[in-house]
C-alpha cells in the first residue's frame, strides 16, 4: 500500500515536471535557433572573407609618431561618412579601435551598424565597413530590441537572458527528472 502511494507520488510529480519541461521547450525552440544559427555566425565571422566582419586594411606606417592626431582622424571619419554613406547619420562613436601592428584606426559608430577604417598616417578612407557581426551579435544577445527602440540600459537584454537561462535551467532539471523517475522506478520493481 505505501509503495504504491509513493508511485503514484512519484508519477504526479512526473506529470507535473513534462509540463513545466514542455512549456520550458516551446519558449526555448525559437530562442535556440536564433542562439544556435547566430551563435555559429559568430563563431565563423572571423573566417568569412570579410562577408560577416571586415577585414582590417593595412596602412602606411605602423609607428604612433607618424600618426595625425585622433581627433583629425575622426573629423575625417565623420566627413567620409556623412558623404559616403549618408548625410543624416550619427557620428556618435562605440569605439575607436587602434590597430598599430596595421596602421590604421576604424571608428565604429554607436546608432548604426557601419564602421570607418582610416590610414593612421594619412588620415586616408581604407575602408567602410558594414558592421554585419555587430548586427548577428545583437540578435544573438537580445540587445537587437534595445538597439531599435533607443534603450541605452540594455533592459531587454537582461531580461531576454535571465529568461533564456533560467529556461535553460528549468528545461534541464525537468530533463533529467523525467529520465530519473521512470529509471528509478524500474530498478525499485
Amino acid at each position: 500500500m505505501k509503495r504504491k502511494v509513493h508511485q503514484q507520488r512519484q508519477a504526479g510529480s512526473l506529470k507535473f515536471f513534462r509540463s513545466i519541461h514542455r512549456v520550458a521547450a516551446i519558449y526555448l525552440f525559437v530562442v535556440f535557433i536564433i542562439i544556435s544559427v547566430t551563435g555559429l555566425m559568430l563563431g565563423w565571422k572571423k573566417h568569412s572573407g570579410g562577408l560577416l566582419l571586415p577585414e582590417s586594411v593595412k596602412g602606411t606606417s605602423t609607428d604612433l609618431k607618424d600618426w595625425l592626431p585622433l581627433d583629425s582622424l575622426y573629423r575625417n571619419a565623420c566627413g567620409i561618412l556623412s558623404d559616403s554613406v549618408s548625410a543624416g547619420l550619427s557620428c556618435n562613436l562605440e569605439r575607436i579601435d587602434i590597430r598599430k601592428e596595421h596602421g590604421m584606426v576604424k571608428f565604429v559608430f554607436a546608432d548604426h551598424f557601419y564602421g570607418i577604417q582610416l590610414d593612421g598616417a594619412t588620415g586616408q578612407l581604407l575602408q567602410i565597413e558594414r558592421r554585419r557581426s555587430d548586427i548577428i551579435e545583437k540578435f544573438h544577445d537580445g540587445s537587437i530590441l534595445d538597439h531599435l527602440f533607443g534603450l541605452r540600459g540594455e533592459y531587454f537584454k537582461l531580461i531576454y537572458t535571465s529568461l533564456t537561462g533560467l529556461a535553460l535551467l528549468v528545461l534541464t532539471i525537468t530533463g533529467f527528472w523525467i529520465w530519473y523517475v521512470p529509471v528509478r522506478m524500474r530498478n525499485k520493481d
